[in-house]
This record gives structure tokens, C-alpha cells and sequence, in this order.
């Protein structure tokens, strides 16, 4: 058969295989150097050294190639690279599982993934909240990227949660945290703040614009395109936080969420105004991986940001009925 050869339809005999050489295949691929993995395993030089001529013989491949003083990775170990990462997440999940979750005990790293925006706005109250009742645990958080997003159902394999709004991923389990709503940021002197924004600003005036690319865009970003709207963007960056800076002093326009604009100092520089369109709701949501949807740890983690989501939203009018279960779409 063109194309497959004996590699791809072996049948791997699991029992005969040595676990540790998954562990010493990660540190490989993730560091790109046999002195730096052995330092990384608190192992020898020549034992890793030994542990990366098993697995050459294993994958029929070199993985590590020398270029100078540098190694490379070989189109194989490029493939296997995410693979034992999620390979090893797996194992270790797996051994370290225990019949039930004890917070105060544990000392497991919650990952997740989220903009700096749901940082901002959840961040220190989750971290509050594992403070008090889990203070051995450690919280790891990621920021988000199209990439990420793109492939949310792999990178969930290995991280915990991913904290975005609708309307990016599906097939993915999920649950409602808050409601926010769009508004549009000019600098405080802008003519515009007396008089009100209209459409014709919004195509005249040049844009800051947060995720923007063929893949990437927020939901009001979207929306306003979707009705014919087409913005003159002149800067593009993948943090929100930075959006006053890029605005204060200039005719610049941009999107932000109500909620992250209500933090900003009154001295920023910088006035929120209603959007000349209907920009949408945005609903932000916690996704998981399904696999982990009656893992207890996993689920006492969805708790706190549930609970962090409540503390932090209160009871205004953007908050949401947080009394309905998780949901796994189909």
C-alpha cells in the first residue's frame, strides 16, 4: 500500500515498553538538548545520552540532529513533540489519581488558559480562593492565542480550563460564568466624546484592534464587520490591557469589555462611549477537555472559578443564572 509501511501498522506491545523513556522523550523535544534534559531529570548526561539511543532505535529516527553548536528537531520528533506532552499529562493524571479530591492537601498545578482581560477580571479572586483552601496547590495561568484556540481540544488535554466566549469553540464540555457587553474607547479629549460616536466615525477614524487576522477577531469585532461596517485598523495587539495606552492622546478608536474598562484609573486618559451598533452581548465561559468531566479534582477546580465568576460579577446586570450544570456539547 503506497504511503504506509511496517512502522504505521505495527501493533506496539505496551507491556514490553519502558515508561521512563516517555519521560526522557518530553524533556528531549521540550529542551532540544541531551544536557539540558539530564540537568531538567536530575540525570546524568551519558544515562539520558543512553535513554535517547533507545529511542532512536524505537522510532527508527534520529529526532535530535546536531546544526553547529545547536540540536533540531526531525520532522518525527516535531510530530511527536505536543504528542508526549499530552501522552505524559495522561500518565500522570492517572498515577496521581486518588478515589476523592482533598483540596487542603493537594498539591496539584491548576492550569489555565485565558486573555488578559478574564485575568483581570477573575484572576486574583480564583487565586484567593485556592489561597484559602487549597494552599499547597499552585495556579498556572496561560495566555490565550488564536493558535490555542484554534486547537482547544488538544491543548485541553493538557491544560485544565479555557476561559473564553462563545462563539470559537464547540464539542467541547462548558459552563457560563458572566455576562459583559462591548463598548467603544476614544481618548478623553476626542471630539467625539461630546458629540457621540456614529457609524461614519467608526469607518473614518483609524482603529486599535485586539486579535485581528484571518482567524482572530473578538465577537464585536465580528459583529460590526457583519453589518458592513469595515475599520481603518492601524494597530494591532493581542492584549487588551494595553488598549488604553494605544488610545489615550491619539483619534484612535477600539473595542473593550465594560467590565475591564470599569477598572481603569479615572486618570487613564481615556472614555468609554455606547457602541453606534448592536455590538452583542459577551458571554464568557469556562471549556474542558470531556474527558475530565467527573474528574474530581478537575471538578472541584470548575467550582472555584464558578465561584470566583459569582464573587467577582456580584449580582449586577451582566451577571448570569449561575444554577445550571455543566454542559458537554454535542
Amino acid at each position: 500500500m503506497v504511503g504506509i509501511n511496517r512502522a504505521d501498522t505495527a501493533v506496539v506491545n505496551l507491556a514490553s515498553l519502558d515508561l521512563n523513556l516517555l519521560v526522557s522523550l518530553d524533556a528531549l523535544l521540550q529542551e532540544r538538548s541531551v544536557t539540558r534534559a539530564a540537568a531538567r531529570m536530575g540525570l546524568s548526561q551519558p544515562a539520558l545520552s543512553a535513554s535517547l539511543a533507545r529511542l532512536r532505535r524505537h522510532f527508527g529516527d534520529e529526532l535530535l540532529t546536531r546544526v553547529g553548536n545547536d540540536y533540531r528537531l526531525t520532522p518525527l520528533a516535531v510530530g511527536l513533540k505536543e504528542l508526549a506532552r499530552i501522552a505524559l499529562s495522561g500518565v500522570e493524571r492517572v498515577f496521581t489519581a486518588q478515589p476523592e479530591f482533598e483540596p487542603g492537601s493537594s498539591t496539584r498545578e491548576f492550569s489555565l488558559v485565558a486573555s488578559d482581560y478574564v485575568v483581570a477580571i477573575l484572576g486574583d479572586t480564583i487565586a484567593a480562593l485556592l489561597t484559602e483552601e487549597a494552599p499547597h496547590t499552585r495556579l498556572r495561568l496561560a495566555a490565550n492565542t488564536p493558535s490555542i484556540v484554534e486547537r482547544a481540544d488538544q491543548v485541553l488535554l493538557t491544560t485544565d480550563l479555557l476561559l473564553l466566549p462563545h462563539g470559537f469553540v464547540t464539542d467541547l464540555s462548558h459552563r457560563d460564568l458572566y455576562r459583559d457587553e462591548w463598548v467603544c474607547v476614544v481618548a478623553a479629549d476626542h471630539p467625539v466624546v461630546d458629540a457621540g460616536l456614529t457609524v461614519e466615525d467608526l469607518e473614518t477614524l483609524p482603529w486599535v484592534a485586539t486579535y485581528h487576522g484571518q482567524t482572530a477577531s473578538t465577537p464585536a469585532a465580528r459583529q460590526m464587520r457583519m453589518l458592513g461596517i469595515e475599520p481603518h485598523i492601524q494597530v494591532v495587539t493581542e492584549n487588551f490591557l494595553t488598549v488604553p495606552a494605544l488610545v489615550a492622546g491619539s483619534n484612535r478608536i477600539a473595542l473593550l469589555q465594560r467590565r475591564l474598562v470599569d477598572q481603569f484609573p479615572p486618570d487613564i486618559g481615556v472614555r468609554a462611549l455606547p457602541c453606534p451598533f448592536e455590538a452583542g452581548p459577551l458571554l464568557e465561559a469556562m471549556w474542558w477537555h470531556p474527558v475530565y468531566d467527573e474528574d474530581p479534582e478537575h471538578r472541584y477546580l470548575r467550582d472555584v472559578v464558578v465561584r470566583a465568576a459569582d464573587q467577582a460579577v456580584g449580582s449586577g446586570p451582566a451577571s448570569i443564572d449561575l444554577t445550571n450544570s455543566d454542559v458537554h456539547e454535542k
